[in-house]
């Protein structure tokens, strides 16, 4: 009997110290660790270089073709026009999730990305297009981050609402490298570092 006692005793502690490893590895697994609904981390790691700007496989950008050059003031360069047609969250949302996967991205939390329109809505980018959307890093290598995409938008959008740039040229000069097109257009210094500011106003294309 006390031979009995003592192989049931250890056969129980098996069985426990087995449940904590499978729930462990399950834990292990989970492919949105803590995952805050896409809040932003500010503890987020510095993406890699190559992950600046979207894969133009996945993401090449697409236009909305109700917004033309000769429609820009009643449209882009309208107050509140951004707001009138940004997706809804939920949509946005659950496209980070797919495309983060796709990108192969080893960091899964959703907070440390923004769900960004490659061609922002502020130029006339699709709305809901996942062709135009992609899952960029908010702190990326060298600073070339969400926020700093954004102050481009919004001064490429200043510039084509002023006539001094034309709606196709901007939307080309973002889609195909938006680093290089930072670098050619470096946004004056009033505009750098406050376009989060003005994302709900008339430019931009957050998400957030």
């Amino acid at each position: 009997m006390r031979c009995g006692s003592r192989w049931r005793a250890a056969v129980s502690i098996l069985a426990a110290g087995l449940t904590l490893a499978a729930s462990g590895a399950a834990l292990a697994q989970d492919p949105w660790p803590e995952d805050a609904g896409g809040v932003a981390d500010a503890r987020a790691p510095v993406a890699a270089a190559e992950r600046l700007r979207p894969d133009p496989t996945l993401t090449p950008g697409a236009i909305d073709p109700t917004v033309t050059q000769a429609n820009i003031h009643a449209t882009i360069c309208r107050t509140g026009w951004t707001r009138a047609i940004r997706p809804p969250q939920p949509y946005t949302e659950a496209l980070k999730r797919r495309q983060i996967g796709e990108y192969g991205y080893p960091d899964r939390r959703l907070g440390h990305y923004e769900e960004d329109h490659l061609i922002p809505l502020s130029l006339g980018g699709s709305p809901t297009d996942p062709r135009n959307l992609w899952p960029q890093p908010r702190h990326a290598a060298g600073g070339w981050d969400a926020a700093r995409k954004d102050d481009l938008e919004l001064w490429l959008h200043d510039l084509v609402c002023q006539g001094r740039m034309g709606l196709a040229e901007a939307q080309r000069a973002i889609a195909s490298d938006w680093v290089r097109a930072y670098r050619r257009h470096p946004p004056p210094p009033e505009i750098a570092g406050s376009a989060y500011a003005h994302s709900y106003g008339y430019g931009g294309g957050w998400t957030r």
